[in-house]
């Protein structure tokens, strides 16, 4: 089979007054990109990338770069991957080139296993689970609710027990818009809602280092499992005193780009638990190699999941794929086996646009079993959501 076409698709999807804050900036709308891989065979695959910021030049990188050198080829991975980054590496290391060829290579993916007749976990070498426990994540700022934090906490509280009342044991939330002394207010407020259940912590880099390092020392008396992003990331040196300075593990990575990206974070003794983003990072080819690179330092590897339901589907075939790590008889998620991020705000893009919905049972999320990523995409929801549609080829 040879690819004949691709398209692109941005979705955007205005949430209103469901709109929600992190420490950077308001989300007013649900955004991504997807790829749509066609081949002379009439068979398709998709992938998705463009969700970190504005999807258009990552399109432009797609439609007028990277698909005149796919197009006619065969449907191989791991080789065009290589190809494409050999011929942007001038110019295309990190950012809106990685991001394009992350969504090329998922769709790769899902072409080739619909080809096949199997399942993408088994093509990049057997899954070790069916499911994967999932982590709830969500207590992020509400409309103006920084504004009046204290007024807001009731209704906090009440939003992080209702994830344990789903069945999530573990919940990530939000700090970094408010002033330390005021987050760790909103943290204390979530811990008694939800008893002991695991809670996670996401800066969304807010802080310099010893700002981190205050709000870390902070958090440890609520048995904080990990800290994510406190300072910028690019901001080497903070991390590693941050992770010098304090004893809550450090997890980062998702604003990073390909194994070499990875290299220098993890060479460098910069986080606990590295944190690739799929869609992002260089795509399912590169993420076997970023987790390889993260193994032999010992470092844990969780990815970033942001975006629709594609994106859930190509993270779920990821993770089926990691191994226990330390090995033990009986893995237990953070501690020896890999979890899943399980966004909890309102999100059409991923609970409406696939046949297939992800539902979280008891705490975990079942992985796809149908050929390719084992998912289908629902053409009117599409149409709904699309605000602009390329095509190349065909």
């Amino acid at each position: 089979m040879k690819i004949a076409q691709l398209e692109t698709f941005i979705l955007k999807v205005p949430l209103g007054q469901q709109r929600f804050y992190s420490s950077q900036c308001a989300f007013p709308e649900r955004n991504s990109m997807l790829v749509r891989l066609t081949g002379d065979n009439g068979l398709t695959g998709w992938g998705e990338c463009g969700q970190y910021g504005p999807a258009e030049p990552v399109a432009s990188c797609l439609a007028d770069v990277l698909a005149p050198r796919i197009l006619g080829r065969e449907v191989e991975p791991t080789r065009l991957w290589e190809e494409l980054y050999a011929a942007t590496r001038d110019f295309g290391q990190k950012g809106a080139y990685i991001e394009a060829m992350s969504g090329i290579d998922i769709a790769l993916w899902d072409l080739l296993g619909r080809e096949l007749q199997s399942p993408v976990w088994k093509l990049l070498g057997g899954a070790f689970r069916t499911s994967v426990e999932a982590y709830a994540t969500g207590c992020y700022y509400r409309g103006e609710d920084h504004l009046d934090y204290r007024g807001s906490l009731p209704a906090l509280a009440s939003e992080a027990r209702s994830y344990i009342e789903a069945g999530f044991r573990m919940l990530k939330i939000k700090v970094g818009l408010l002033r330390i002394e005021q987050d760790i207010e909103r943290v204390a407020a979530i811990r008694e809602a939800v008893g002991d259940a695991t809670l996670l912590v996401d800066c969304n880099h807010a802080y310099n280092a010893s700002q981190a390092v205050r709000m870390a020392r902070a958090l440890a008396r609520f048995d904080v499992r990990w800290l994510e992003e406190p300072v910028p990331p690019e901001d080497r040196s903070g991390y590693r005193e941050v992770r010098r300075a304090q004893a809550v593990p450090v997890a980062g990575g998702e604003c990073e780009y390909t194994r070499y990206g990875f290299r220098d974070l993890l060479a460098e003794g910069c986080v606990d638990i590295a944190q690739p983003d799929v869609c992002v990072g260089g795509g399912l080819s590169e993420f076997l190699k970023i987790h390889a690179l993260a193994s032999s330092f010992g470092v844990p590897v969780i990815p970033h999941v942001w975006g629709s339901g594609i994106a859930l589907a190509t993270a779920l075939h990821a993770v089926a794929v990691l191994p226990p790590h330390p090995h033990t008889a009986n893995p237990v998620g953070l501690q020896n086996a890999p979890v899943i991020e399980y966004d909890r705000n309102h999100n059409p893009l991923r609970d409406d646009l696939l046949v297939e919905q992800f539902g979280v049972r008891d705490g975990r999320v079942a992985v796809p079993q149908g050929a390719g990523l084992g998912v289908t995409v629902r053409e009117d929801v599409l149409r709904r959501y699309t605000t602009k549609h390329q095509t190349v080829g065909g």
